[in-house]
């Protein structure tokens, strides 16, 4: 494996010592995977998620200081069914706890839980990586998911767990050519790295070698197929010819933060060497343009009298020679393939202006990881997966041509809300904003609580002007009224009140969340005390109030209830058990013959009929046998018992009067059917006497 060029290997199990010493002598990093009774309702059985802790625990305890040992994933593909059966927000919990518990012993190592489409839900909001398994044998499809992902992952890397193709199906030489191109699309599209799955033909599942599939590098006898030529592969981002950019960073007192700001730049000049960068200084009063010439005489400098950030950045645009002006700021440090990736936007010819995420770093006190974790941070608005509403004057990128039509930045914003009337008014002109996941920068918050709510105040004042300009893009209440989705940093999960769209029954392939705020970043976990959740959950009452006050003179906050399922009230369960390996699909298939009708798209059961709705789930263990769980809502004994028939395909028995019901009851209670309301009746009366 490491003659071939990979640097890491996923296992499906914990690693054993010898495997890991191995690993450690070919220069290998290995993440292990902790197997336990996943595909099982773990929640109605505490002890199989209790053996899965203690597990980790024990492994982590002896093993988890090797050098060869990098991460663990703590599960793989938890069913959908199984998900929904459980409830997604409890699910989600629970993989959040092992994490917990894997962490609390080996906090160097790196700790995820392998996704699919069929829960994107399920994100844990503490793993260290946002991992999926994705099997899309189009080009352009993956390409596309892997856009989605990102805006998934949040603030986090993105890493592909899986990917592979069946070449007893598609045939050797269509294997190879596709892990070449996902192998592109992953760097072109910023991932963090991809798992091609598998090394060999030989694998295992449920306890039984698999002989209808050969997703290997190498065949059964251990020799190489042709997708083995594939890797080392020297893949590069798509080469183009680089746009040239002008560096626009205005300032004004940043002397303690402009010098890391710049390094940060200059770092760029590695990976994309066509641009130059110019420093405007609004007005400074503490040395910033001395210390700015006299440390990074590489950088233009513009010094100006006191005229606000809008006035400086249309100064600095004028100064520029550069096609393209790429906006920033002086508490900010992007990465250094900042314009690299900005560039791969540009290059489509499909959009004006470009930007990316802006992440907070690392807090270095709780005041700063609770404001890093509240809401108010600078964000981007999508209107789909690669196009923006808004990008963050701390992370734009425009075209001289584009902004010198729409007139540039408005100089009666003076400290926020330019970057807002700017985007809205690219917009109006018909310009199309870009959305490059790699192109981040890193981005300080403010270092305290005080000045984070300051900061809030200066936003509102800046929406009161905004409001002023743009009244119809304002609610009557004073709120932006958004096309898109405000991303909050978080990664994006299942949450008490969220809408997940299942598919009717369930069945869809991609199963997201529908929601207009995305969820926040989380506090980070070296800081997440009780003072720290306290103060997160004070700031985060009184942010949106501030801002409130200080655009329309009020405290009062509307909102609205977000939309949630009916709940379907009491439910009776029960359990099927298959020797032939029935699963849910198979019941489905006889209730829908039976006149159920397929539940809406974002319900929390599969099947309703009169008014009774019907959810299942099925548990794999070892061999083929399956047992189905089938949880019930709104049903009366008799026509529990009537489903229960239909399910398990048995003749349905009645009675007729109450001693064919005394005699029926003392075989199968649970089968029996009254034939009407008064026997029934009658039934209950003398059994509970």
């Amino acid at each position: 494996m490491a003659g071939v060029g990979f640097n890491a290997i996923r296992l499906y199990e914990l690693p054993t010592g010898s495997l890991l010493d191995a690993a450690a002598r070919h220069g290998l990093k290995v993440f292990g995977g902790l197997k336990w009774r996943q595909s099982a309702d773990f929640l109605g059985n505490p002890e199989i998620f209790g053996s899965a802790v203690v597990d980790l625990v024990r492994f982590l305890k002896e093993s988890g200081g090797h050098p060869a040992l990098a991460g663990i994933y703590v599960g793989n593909e938890i069913p959908s069914d199984l998900a929904r059966w459980m409830r997604p927000l409890k699910v989600r919990e629970s993989i959040e706890r092992l994490i917990d518990s894997g962490r609390e012993v080996a906090p160097h190592l790196l700790f995820a839980y392998a996704n699919y489409p069929s829960t994107e839900y399920l994100e844990p909001e503490n793993a260290d990586f946002t991992a999926f398994n994705v099997y899309l044998e189009n080009e352009d499809a993956f390409r596309n998911y892997l856009k989605r992902l990102h805006h998934i992952a949040g603030d986090r890397p993105l890493v592909i767990s899986e990917f592979g193709l069946d070449s007893s199906r598609n045939g050797l030489d269509r294997q190879a050519e596709t892990l070449r191109w996902a192998t592109q699309a992953a760097l072109d599209h910023e991932t963090a790295g991809m798992t091609v799955y598998a090394w060999s033909d030989r694998w295992w599942n449920a306890g039984a070698e698999v002989l209808e599939w050969d997703f290997g590098l190498t065949d059964r006898d251990g020799n190489p197929k042709p997708a083995m030529a594939v890797f080392p592969t020297d893949c590069k981002p798509s080469a183009s010819q680089p746009k040239f950019f002008s560096i626009i960073v205005c300032t004004r007192n940043g002397r303690e933060r402009i010098g890391a700001c710049l390094e940060a730049i200059q770092q760029s000049y590695e990976s994309y060497p066509t641009f130059e960068t110019l420093v405007v200084d609004d007005g400074s009063t503490d040395g910033t343009a001395g210390f700015v010439e006299k440390n990074h005489p590489w950088v233009r400098l513009l010094r100006l009298p006191p005229g606000g950030l809008s006035a400086a950045r249309n100064a600095g645009a004028a100064a520029a020679n550069g096609e393209i002006f790429a906006f920033t700021d002086d508490d900010c440090e992007p990465d250094r393939e900042w314009l690299a990736r900005l560039d791969t936007i540009f290059q489509t010819g499909r959009y004006a202006a470009a930007g990316g995420p802006n992440l907070p770093p690392p807090p270095r006190t709780w005041e700063e990881a609770v404001v890093c974790a509240a809401p108010g941070a600078p964000s981007h608005v999508m209107l789909d997966d690669e196009e923006a509403e808004h990008l963050p004057g701390c992370n734009i990128a425009v075209t001289r041509a584009a902004f010198e039509k729409t007139g540039g930045f408005d100089p009666r914003f003076h400290t926020a809300g330019d970057d807002v009337d700017f985007c809205w008014r690219l917009r109006d002109a018909g310009f199309r904003l870009g959305f490059a996941p790699g192109a981040f920068v890193w981005h300080w918050r403010r270092p305290s609580l005080r000045t984070f709510l300051r900061q809030q105040l200066g936003y509102g004042h800046a929406e009161r002007l905004l409001l002023a300009k743009h009244p119809s893009r304002f609610s009557r209440r004073g709120g932006a009224k958004w096309q898109g989705f405000v991303y909050g940093g978080g990664p994006v999960r299942v949450q008490s009140g969220s809408i997940i769209y299942f598919g009717p029954m369930g069945e869809a392939g991609y199963q997201g969340i529908i929601n207009r705020m995305l969820p926040l970043r989380g506090l980070a976990k070296e800081f997440d005390t009780p003072l720290s959740r306290l103060a997160l959950r004070a700031v985060s009452f009184l942010q949106p109030r501030l801002r409130a006050w200080a655009r329309n003179g009020t405290l009062f906050i509307h909102g609205r209830r977000p939309y949630r399922s009916a709940s379907p009230g009491h439910s009776d369960e029960f359990s099927i058990d298959s020797p032939e390996g029935h699963d849910r699909e198979h019941f489905l298939k006889r209730l829908l013959k039976s006149g159920w009708i397929p539940s809406p798209p974002t319900a929390p059961w599969d099947l309703e009929k009169s008014g009774i709705r019907l959810l299942m789930a099925t548990e794999r263990g070892e061999g083929i046998a399956k047992r189905t769980l089938v949880r019930v809502w709104g049903a009366d004994p008799p026509v529990l018992g009537k489903i229960r028939r239909t399910l398990t395909n048995d003749p349905i028995r009645t009675a007729a009067n109450y001693e064919d019901f005394k005699n029926a009851i003392k075989e199968e209670p649970s089968y029996l059917i009254a034939e009407s309301r008064k026997h029934a009746s009658t039934s209950k009366r003398r059994l509970r006497k």
